[in-house]
């Protein structure tokens, strides 16, 4: 009774998964629950494959991974399903630019997939894109030009191999003639109805035309942009927009700008939507499972504390032995350290006063030739004052969001735009000051590296606040850092070193256009002077 019970929610699910994900994920939830009934393990994490499924299709990536986690805990070892598992963790550690975890487990899909033929070439196809993601190019084409040997019945899918083939040629070699080849591609495409893979033959082209022929390249962007909203596909919109502004009329980017920052908090706003209404499902049949078991346990749980009092105390008392010792001993460490920060602090604070000051009033000098006299002997007169007495230098004015701002801007020019968004006086609100003075020359320090080795043309600081913390997203287009484990100067890691310092955290991350992404979140209501 309880497994075809089980089997009727099942169904339901499996009808609305494409329609409603979310009605779609209650279904599986309620399927759970009576296959629990009879310790139906199979089909308990058949139910959870496709929950995950379907919060992979609303952008809730983390969720996802967690409920599948939680189904390769009900499978066992040789579960005709695990290939499916691995296939979709590999596919959300891609959507997450993780290409070497995504990789890893592409290889476990293959080695627990039985079909010799269409979702086998999936994976091959997933994984390639992963390894040219990487720039390992050689790698591949080697997968690629393998698969594009077989016998595949997938007309998508073998359009999509043979463009794959000609793009990672031209990724290695940007002289390479990609362009007929793809466009033929595009033609069979358009005749197959195949709209998806109409959008990625006009990233591609716009992403080959770029440097070479501007104006090419901004035709295929529109034309990509115009297939992802016929796709309703929100994350390709943002992705031709960025294309887009690369090529476009500087004139157009206000509007622009304005459009990629609404759909970006739109996009971002339906996330968090989706994944409250998933956690509400999972939290609502685990209060009812709670509620119908609360009486049954209530004797289990009394015994349970009696026995979590008298180890509390136990180790209340074992603790105490120590914790003169210990505190003997720290006091003693507290003291060395004492010193040694100090030093660190006043050699942090010459190179954020004095050499990144200069060389920030040098860029102001050099981007706006109108500025004038008496506001460079302003900047210098402020430089001096808070070098006079460099161990209480702190950037107290009451203008500070004006100057911050300033100093962003500073930093744009005709060759080099530097843009920040949703940047408002309410990001620094109830934000102490020298949490606020840290992060201005963390930001400068950051625009100073892009200015002397980025080579980027476009740069984006977008500033998001919420109740605990602040997040600065910079973004640029630039050469990036080909390897970010082995080649981190000493600035990023005197940066690294700031934010962690502030009990935050910076992430360097290769920008998939090409250049760089850095993800700064900081505390707000735990930061202490």
């Amino acid at each position: 009774m309880n497994i075809s019970t089980g089997d009727k929610f099942y169904k339901e699910g499996e009808a609305l998964l494409l329609k409603d994900q979310v009605d779609s994920y209650k279904m599986f939830q309620e399927a759970i629950t009576y296959y629990k009934k009879s310790q139906d393990s199979s089909n308990i994490s058949k139910s959870l494959i496709y929950q995950s499924i379907a919060q992979k299709y609303s952008g809730d990536i983390n969720g996802a991974e967690i409920t599948l986690v939680e189904a390769l805990k009900m499978m066992k070892e040789n579960d005709e399903n695990l290939y499916s598992v691995y296939g979709t963790l590999g596919d959300l550690k891609y959507d997450q630019k993780e290409y070497s975890e995504a990789t890893i487990w592409y290889d476990k899909a293959l080695k627990s997939v039985q079909d010799e033929g269409g979702y086998r070439y999936n994976i091959l196809n997933n994984m390639a894109a992963a390894a040219f993601r990487q720039k390992k190019y050689h790698v591949a084409l080697q997968i690629l030009e393998n698969l594009d040997k077989q016998e595949i019945e997938d007309i998508i899918l073998k359009y999509r191999i043979k463009e794959n083939i000609e793009y990672v040629r031209w990724l290695s070699d940007n002289d390479y003639p990609a362009e007929d080849q793809i466009l033929k591609l595009l033609q069979l495409k358009i005749e197959s109805d195949d709209s998806w893979g109409m959008n990625a033959s006009y990233a591609h082209l716009a992403e080959i035309n770029q440097v070479k022929n501007p104006e090419q390249s901004l035709y295929y962007a529109r034309q990509m942009l115009e297939t992802a909203q016929k796709n309703k596909s929100p994350d390709d919109r943002l992705e031709a927009m960025s294309k887009i502004m690369l090529v476009g009329n500087s004139s157009q980017f206000k509007d622009l700008f304005k459009e990629y920052a609404k759909l970006s908090d739109s996009i971002q706003n339906s996330r968090n939507n989706y994944k409250t209404k998933f956690a509400y499902i999972k939290y609502n049949t685990k209060k009812k499972e709670f509620e119908n078991q609360e009486l049954q346990a209530e004797n289990k749980i009394e015994r349970l504390k009696t026995v979590i009092g008298v180890g509390v105390l136990s180790g209340m008392l074992i603790a105490g032995v120590f914790w003169y010792k210990r505190r003997k001993r720290r006091l003693e460490q507290e003291k060395k350290l004492e010193v040694k920060n100090t030093e660190l602090k006043y050699s942090k604070n010459v190179h954020d006063v004095v050499a990144n000051g200069l060389y920030h009033l040098m860029v102001d000098i050099e981007n706006n030739s109108d500025l004038s006299r008496g506001k460079i002997l302003n900047d210098l007169e402020k430089m001096y004052e808070e070098s006079r007495d460099i161990s209480h230098e702190n950037l107290s004015e009451s203008d500070f969001y004006e100057r911050f701002g300033r100093m962003i801007n500073s930093y744009s020019s005709a060759e080099q735009k530097v843009i920040p968004i949703k940047y408002s006086e309410e990001v620094w609100e109830d934000i102490p000051q020298s949490l606020k003075s840290e992060l201005f020359y963390v930001i400068r320090e950051i625009l100073i590296n892009m200015k002397k080795h980025s080579g980027a043309q476009l740069v984006i600081l977008k500033f998001e606040r919420d109740n605990h913390s602040l997040q600065i997203t910079y973004t640029d287009n630039g050469k990036g850092i080909e390897n970010l484990d082995t080649q981190k100067g000493s600035g990023i890691r005197n940066t690294e070193n700031r934010i962690g310092a502030l009990n935050g955290e910076i992430i360097f991350e290769q920008n998939p256009n090409g250049g760089l992404i850095i993800k700064i979140t900081v505390p707000t209501d735990t930061y202490y002077v």
